[in-house]
Formats: C-alpha cells, structure tokens, sequence
C-alpha cells in the first residue's frame, strides 16, 4: 500500500514538474520578454485547467553555445514522429498515450522491484504531461534545445525526459537487473530441489 502511494505520488509530482515548467518558460519568460503580451501572465492554476490556448509563435533564445531556449510545438510524439496538422490527431495521440498509461500502470500493479516501478512511473508521468499539452493547446509545448554548431537534438521538455529516462531504465532492468536476479534464483531453486 505503502509502495503505490509513493508511486502514485511520483507520477503526479513529476507531471507537476513538467507543467510548472512548461507554464514558466511561456507566461514568465517569454509572455513579456519575447511575445511582449498584452495584461499579466497568467497565474500556474488558471493557466493550468484553461482549454483551447493558443500557441505561442516560435522563438529560441540563445543560453550557450551548445544550449538555447525555445519554443517549439510537437503536433506528433516524441521526436514529431507521427505530426499531423489535422484538428483530431491530437486527441487520437492522446488516446494512445492514455490506453499506453493504463497498460503501463497495469503492469505497474504487477511489478515487485523498485527498479521496475519507478521507470513505469516516469513514463506514465511523461506522457500524462504531454496528453495534458494535447487538450489545452492542440499540441506539445517543447522548449529545450541541445546543439553542436548547425546539428540540433530534437528540442523536447521535462516530460519527454521522463519518458526517455524511465525507458532506458526500464531497459537497463529487464536486461541486465533482471538477468542478476534469475542468477540469485538458480541456487536457491537447486537447493530447494536437491533431497534433504
């Protein structure tokens, strides 16, 4: 019980994360410094539970040589794979991302080890962040943009962080963690077997 309260917990603070974030770069940073808006910036909650927004227009602002802050919007999944300027396809990919969510967090339900649940937690967080984008804005607000010179990694946000880092853990268990674990089984299952 005590375990998926933190995970549940989990998932809604890195969502929180993931909006805060997105909420500052659009209404405290560039609101009045880049789109130079009319009226204040919207506080986090009525900004946060507002539907049909517009997007803000593309802008990048240079932070270092190899980083900027941008803004970017992702009408597909990560990467823009899938991008589609038809007005269903955000709610289709929203669909998707939610039936994925609850597959994931049926797993979840499953799952023993932390090092299991804490990647499907991520990602069901990741892509919650990214459905909520969908509904209010049409569209995935990313603004992070790693360079070399010209050569530019798909810009992407807190929850595409989420998303990646908890595959990639989940990789590293299934494969590695859980080839340590099967090896822990093998003398205790031969002990077990072998007569007293």
């Amino acid at each position: 019980m005590k375990r998926s309260v933190f995970l549940y917990m989990l998932i809604v603070m890195l969502v929180f994360a993931d909006q805060l974030s997105k909420w500052w770069i659009m209404e405290v940073f560039y609101k009045p410094r880049v789109f130079e808006a009319e009226g204040a910036s919207l506080p986090f909650f009525d900004w946060f539970t507002t539907f049909g927004q517009q997007q803000f227009p593309p802008a990048s602002i240079e932070v270092t040589s190899f980083f900027n802050l941008v803004m970017v919007w992702n009408k597909g999944v990560s990467f823009g794979m899938f991008a589609s300027a038809h007005e269903i396809m955000p709610y289709i990919l929203s669909a998707v991302a939610v039936i994925m969510s609850i597959l994931l967090a049926a797993w979840m339900r499953k799952a023993t080890h932390l090092s299991t649940l804490i990647p499907l937690a991520m990602i069901i967080a990741g892509a919650m962040g990214n459905v909520w984008d969908r509904l209010r804005f049409g569209a995935v607000a990313d603004f992070l943009d790693f360079h070399y010179q010209d050569m530019h990694y798909p810009a992407f946000n807190v929850a595409d962080c989420c998303i990646v880092i908890g595959v990639l853990l989940l990789a590293f268990d299934g494969v590695i963690l859980e080839r340590c674990r099967d090896k822990k089984k093998l003398p205790k299952e031969i002990a077990n077997e072998s007569p007293a």
